[in-house]
């Protein structure tokens, strides 16, 4: 499945303490928030115009990660990623619409001098992932399908396959339902361009006003194990969204071991670094 008519946008920010283990807390100084576990920001990942620069350049995958040529700290970012219609009235964002989720891997190179989040985001083709196995879901209230799942993530290095972000339930991200959905429409329209973040509003006017998005919302805790690793070629990476009343974690442990998952309520993204 191909998103290339699709924008891509990413949150910063959403489970708490992801940010200071991947060094990038500091970035979001200047960042203004109304609450401590409020996200920092929207950023794009990707951006369906011919003037949106490198943002053009198509960087999902479903089953490769290829790295840039001067990165040695490469680390898999395990993420839900939203597929949403996105509705406008007046060449502004009134609603999000959520049809279905997936596993993704935000995967991120470490780049402290990086004036924008995005410079961090899409290097080239092959960058990140998304599941081909979408799941689909009617909305994102409380209560619905999608808080059932948690998401899991492995690095499989020869036959060593090792745990990488700590096993979390989705409903740990500090903003999630409605309240997540009414954050990001209003990032969309008032996110200015200051310090790491972009004017999301220009994105949009700039791709035409597209109407659906994939948004991933936000990469959970890694293990110390996941802190201290980063790819290599040769490894595989996997970031598992599952039903948590249906799968044991241990279970997924156990299919991460064999790379082989089963349909039945898991989204699973199997990435082979080149």
């Amino acid at each position: 499945m191909t998103y290339k008519h699709v924008i891509g946008f990413g949150v910063a920010g959403n489970f708490a303490g992801h940010l200071e283990q991947a060094g990038e807390d500091k970035d979001f100084l200047a960042v203004e928030v109304k609450e401590a576990v409020q996200p920092k920001a929207i950023f794009p990942f990707y951006v369906p115009s011919d003037k949106a620069g490198f943002l053009s350049t198509y960087p999902l995958s479903s089953d490769a990660i290829i790295p840039p040529n001067d990165a040695d700290n490469l680390q898999i970012e395990p993420e839900v990623a939203l597929i949403c219609d996105i509705e406008y009235q007046d060449n502004k964002v009134v609603a999000i619409k959520p049809q279905g989720f997936a596993a993704y891997n935000d995967c991120s190179i470490r780049k402290p001098n990086a004036k924008k989040i995005s410079e961090k985001k899409n290097w080239g083709p092959n960058t990140k992932g998304i599941s081909s196995q979408v799941i689909t879901v009617d909305n994102l209230s409380e209560g619905g399908k999608l808080d059932n799942f948690r998401i899991a993530s492995f690095h499989k290095r020869g036959e060593t396959t090792s745990r990488y972000g700590e096993d979390s339930p989705v409903v740990g991200y500090s903003y999630f339902h409605e309240k997540l959905l009414d954050w990001i429409v209003d990032r969309m329209n008032n996110q200015q361009d200051v310090g790491p973040t972009e004017n999301i509003a220009d994105f949009l006017e700039g791709a035409e006003y597209p109407s659906k998005a994939v948004i991933s919302i936000g990469a959970t805790r890694y293990t110390e194990f996941g802190e201290t690793t980063f790819l290599k070629s040769g490894d595989i990476s996997m970031v598992v969204v599952y039903d948590g009343t249906v799968y044991s974690p241990e279970e997924i442990t156990t299919m991460a071991e064999k790379q082989t998952f089963e349909e039945q309520g898991i989204s699973a993204l199997v990435q082979s670094v080149a």
